[in-house]
């Protein structure tokens, strides 16, 4: 089991050492991941929950906001 293991490490391992255009395509594709993760989580998704200090007014928060939402408003 350990020898498999070690073989498909060194399959990988070699095969990320031989790339040319796959070194240039991994590191676009970071940058891109980079991107998505921390600077649109940074400008387009607030921390609503910030203002609330404990884990309890967390929860009640949220499952208060998930009640309002599914309920819909009277007319």
């Amino acid at each position: 089991m350990k020898n498999a293991l070690l073989n498909i490490w060194n399959f990988y391992l070699e095969g990320f050492r031989s790339m040319t255009l796959g070194r240039t395509l991994w590191l676009i594709i970071l940058v891109k991941l980079f991107i998505m993760f921390f600077v649109l989580k940074l400008f387009f998704f607030p921390d609503y929950l910030k203002h609330l200090p404990t884990d309890k007014e967390k929860s009640e928060y949220v499952g208060n906001e998930l009640i309002r939402r599914a309920i819909p408003p009277a007319d």
